[in-house]
């Protein structure tokens, strides 16, 4: 893909950024005077329920939003990375988003010390429960940087001898000399011996099969 089609995904990306806070602005300030104003006028009287309509919302916006940023950050990264590099930035922001979304909504919703108290612990909860995932994560998008193998190459990653078919925001595939795919946490290969190997020859793959 070229640098210009990139440069307008790019622009695209942060139009519909900014469009999705604009309408959620938008909306929010209607539905509070439909609800603190024009309803009561008629003698209908919701506002007891104000805070949920809000918190729904905040929900369906807040993942437009979340998401919306992340593929900024997808298509920024793509002036200098590749897409496994720039797809794996992007699920990171989005995780990272999502959790914070989450946590922030429910502060929110307890309000004040309560609030923070709330919002507090159901952020260690949800950082505790996505630590595996973000770790592999973090470690997938750490070898997709420091690139200390390619794919194609011909590798022994924690015992397991192959060819790098690729390497994803969680695992990175390797085919073994019989064919088979071995999927390796990312998290697993940081921090242990990777071998690099001489290619294998196409005579030397027969003989392997």
């Amino acid at each position: 893909m070229s640098k210009k089609e990139i440069g307008r995904h790019y622009v695209n990306a942060i139009t519909k950024l900014v469009i999705y806070i604009v309408v959620y602005v938008v909306v929010a300030a209607i539905v509070h005077y439909v609800i603190s104003t024009l309803l009561p006028m008629f003698g209908i009287k919701v506002s007891p329920y104000e805070g949920y309509v809000n918190v729904l919302l905040a929900l369906a916006f807040g993942y437009l939003i979340v998401s919306a940023f992340a593929d900024v950050i997808y298509w920024s990264m793509r002036f200098r990375y590749d897409h496994p590099t720039a797809r794996a930035m992007r699920n990171v922001f989005l995780l990272i988003g999502i959790g914070a979304l989450v946590a922030g909504i429910a502060g929110a919703i307890g309000g004040g010390v309560a609030g923070v108290a709330v919002g507090g612990f159901l952020g260690i909860v949800i950082g505790f429960a996505v630590q595996q995932v973000l770790g592999q994560a973090v470690a997938g998008l750490f070898l997709l940087l420091a690139k200390p193998f390619r794919i194609h190459d011909h590798v022994n990653l924690l015992g397991e001898d192959g060819i790098v078919n690729d390497v994803a925001i969680l695992f990175t595939e390797v085919i073994k000399g019989d064919g088979s795919k071995v999927l390796i946490p990312n998290n697993s290969i940081i921090g242990n011996k990777i071998y690099i190997l001489p290619k294998q020859q196409p005579q030397q793959q027969q003989q392997q099969k």
